[in-house]
């Protein structure tokens, strides 16, 4: 693929993800969306059953999925563990949770445990943007990619509201692109 293609690709996203980001920020969900979101993502979690589960700390709109999840009684038992993002060099690691209030922050002024380094068998994904066949479209800082690509056997699930979906014709998949096992929304999981 030429350089060419590459800017014109990360343009593209560029924009996508300034439109899709005005769009959360102007929606405002009620108790009811946001009780249907909790039920669609707790049926995949109990599915999924997982080992360890990696959350996230919820920023610019963004479901909160860690509210749900230690509210859950069916999870009490499940370690949970949330990202913590370094600049330089550009990495993120996932750092067991006791459930306990955040006192940290990362590199990105994200909220983070100082918990030990660990490694979830499913990790729950944040989505700017995500379309039907399974990719995601992240801030652009590639922090969750690079992760999937250190970890191939963990189950990325994405977590998106549904007005944030992009036409699969509009995606053009990027070699360090990694595709999701499914995204939960507040309308179902596709």
């Amino acid at each position: 693929m030429s350089d060419t293609s590459v800017t014109a690709i990360n343009a593209a996203r560029a924009a996508q993800r300034a439109r899709l980001l005005a769009a959360r920020s102007a929606f405002v969900a009620d108790a009811t969306t946001q009780s249907q979101f909790a039920t669609h993502l707790m049926s995949v979690l109990r599915q999924l059953a997982p080992e360890r589960l990696g959350i996230y700390s919820a920023v610019r709109s963004e479901f909160d999925a860690a509210a749900v999840c230690i509210a859950e009684p069916d999870l009490e038992d499940v370690p949970l563990a949330l990202p913590f993002s370094s600049v330089a060099p550009r990495r993120m690691e996932f750092r067991h949770w006791d459930r306990g209030p955040l006192t940290i922050r990362d590199d990105c002024q994200i909220l983070a445990p100082d918990g030990p380094v660990v490694v979830p068998d499913v990790v729950l994904a944040p989505c700017v943007g995500y379309t039907a066949s399974g990719w995601r479209l992240g801030y652009g800082g590639g922090y969750f990619d690079r992760w999937m690509a250190l970890h191939p056997q963990a189950t990325l699930v994405g977590v998106a509201w549904s007005l944030c979906e992009i036409d699969d014709a509009l995606w053009q998949p990027q070699p360090h692109d990694r595709m999701l096992a499914c995204v939960v929304t507040e309308c179902g999981v596709v």
